[in-house]
């Protein structure tokens, strides 16, 4: 089980840092300039390939996280109050990740109304989540 652990450790880790760094590709791409494409379609190739590459890492993140719950026990004595929010917090990771994906469309689609400052807020929420989630698995407050 500890070789479990440590994958999953390592492939959080990895995901997390696409999950930190492709918010940061949205403040830039919210800032290109009308008529600078070339810059544009670099960091919109830059943007996909990160998304891509956050997904593989995402996928065996989540099943080595069942994994060790199901090993542990955790579907017949679910881990206590803190798995719950740990659990509902993973939940929500997906869908920041999902909504990366959203945002990523908008820009391909020339659709985007966000501003640079929002991407910049919304950057922050990525280490929010995984400070968040670090603390329930360390600390076990509840």
């Amino acid at each position: 089980m500890l070789w479990v652990k440590a994958f999953h450790i390592v492939f959080v880790a990895a995901w997390f840092a696409a999950l930190f760094y492709l918010p940061r590709i949205f403040v830039n791409l919210a800032t290109v300039p009308a008529d600078s494409h070339a810059e544009r379609e670099r960091l919109l190739m830059m943007a996909r390939r990160l998304y891509r590459f956050g997904t593989l890492l995402m996928i065996p993140a989540v099943g080595l996280g069942l994994w060790l719950w199901i090993g542990f026990g955790g579907v017949g004595r679910f881990g206590g109050g803190w798995m719950h929010a740990k659990l509902l917090l993973v939940l929500g990771v997906i869908g920041y990740h999902h909504m990366c994906r959203a945002l990523l469309r908008r820009f391909e689609q020339f659709t985007n109304q966000r501003s640079e400052h929002w991407f910049r807020v919304f950057n922050e929420a990525s280490v929010l989540f995984f400070a968040a989630i670090v603390v329930l698995v360390v600390v076990k407050p509840f």
